[in-house]
Order: C-alpha cells, then sequence, then structure tokens
C-alpha cells in the first residue's frame, strides 16, 4: 500500500484501500506470467532443461548457486551425473567445451546417443531478498492506472483516454488491470524477460 500512497502522492481513500491489494496482486500475477519469473528466493529447485549447444540456460534470476546437473536417459537409459559442468556465475552452464559430446558420460558415446538427447535435471537456488526495485514501479503503476482511472461502464471490454489503459469484465463492476507496451519494454529492458530458445521440458 506504501508504493501506491507514495507515488500518488497522498493517502489511499478507504474505498481505494479496498481495492488497492486485489489489484496489486492482479497486476504482479501479470508480471510474473509475462516475465516467467518469480522474483522471490527459491534454494535448491530442481527443473529439468534442454540444452542448446551445450549451453543450459536458467531461467530464474539472479541465480545464486547450482548444486547438481544430471543428465536425464530416455528409452528406459538411466540418469546419469553430468562431469565437468561449469556455470558461468550468471545463468548459463556449459555442459561442452567444443561440442555437446565433451565432458559428459563415457556411456554418451560408447552406446547409443539417442539414449541421452540432451535433456537435464538441474537443482539451483536463485531470487533476491526483495522483489527489485523497478519490478516494484511497474507493478505499481499498473495498479494506480487501474485505482486511479474512471469508472467504467457495462459493456465495456476496452479503451484508452491519454496514457491511461483499461479493460473491464463487461459487468460494469469496476475495471482490471492491464499490462502496456511500455512496461513489458521496461521489463524487456531490464532482461527479466526469458531469452528466446530457453526451453524447460518439465518440473519434478
Amino acid at each position: 500500500m506504501t508504493d501506491l500512497s507514495d507515488r500518488l502522492g497522498r493517502p489511499l481513500t478507504p474505498v481505494e484501500e479496498a481495492r488497492a491489494q486485489s489489484l496489486l496482486s492482479d497486476a504482479s500475477a501479470k508480471v510474473r506470467a509475462y516475465t516467467k519469473q518469480a522474483f522471490t528466493r527459491t534454494d535448491n529447485e530442481t527443473v529439468v532443461l534442454r540444452a542448446q549447444q551445450g549451453e543450459i540456460r536458467l531461467p530464474q534470476k539472479p541465480v545464486i548457486a547450482v548444486a547438481e546437473v544430471v543428465a536425464v536417459g530416455a528409452g528406459g537409459a538411466p540418469d546419469l551425473p553430468a562431469v565437468g559442468w561449469q556455470w558461468d556465475g550468471l545463468d548459463i552452464i556449459r555442459t561442452a567445451a567444443d561440442t555437446p559430446s565433451i565432458n559428459m558420460p563415457e556411456l554418451w558415446y560408447d552406446e547409443d546417443a539417442d539414449a541421452y538427447p540432451g535433456t537435464y535435471r538441474v537443482m539451483y537456488s536463485h531470487g533476491a531478498a526483495e522483489v527489485p526495485a523497478d519490478v516494484v514501479a511497474v507493478v505499481a503503476r499498473m495498479a494506480l492506472r487501474t485505482l486511479t482511472s474512471p469508472t467504467v461502464a457495462g459493456g465495456v471490454t476496452g479503451e484508452t483516454i491519454g496514457p491511461y489503459s483499461y479493460r473491464t469484465d463487461g459487468s460494469g463492476v469496476g475495471t482490471a488491470v492491464a499490462m502496456t507496451d511500455e512496461d513489458r519494454r521496461e521489463l524487456d529492458d531490464a532482461g527479466y524477460r526469458p531469452k528466446v530458445g530457453m526451453s524447460m521440458v518439465r518440473r519434478r
């Protein structure tokens, strides 16, 4: 609530306070969905990712530590701990120096290569103690646009007035938070949205 009142330059009214928390929650959910980031500290999360050209890009940032990298077997082949992998200290694990087969288990090239198609189970810790200030700013801005926008008549599904954009559910009971191009651009410029080519197979 303080993030909203500080930016608004005045205390929230009782009516605004009644809506503010839901609007902040909705805006936060939209930002998480767009960026695919949790923005909270998580220790020893296990994800299954596909390598691209011998590199695994970790989806959640900032990465604090990488505990384990395991090559996932296919077609009944056993999972094998990867050896010689290197974490770049940011968000990439390199499983090979020159080619995807270097530094992999000996079984990788002694038997059928289809048994290890480049999928890995990675255990790592990520996140920050506090949500980044630029993310807080985007979420607060999204909530404030809705909180201070005029009431919309029932049946209107979307409208733009000056710098404000809002949408309704068509029932006339209020507006819903919306993410603008400016919001997306700010999150993209900060590097929160996953890079193209990253592939998450499944979670365990």
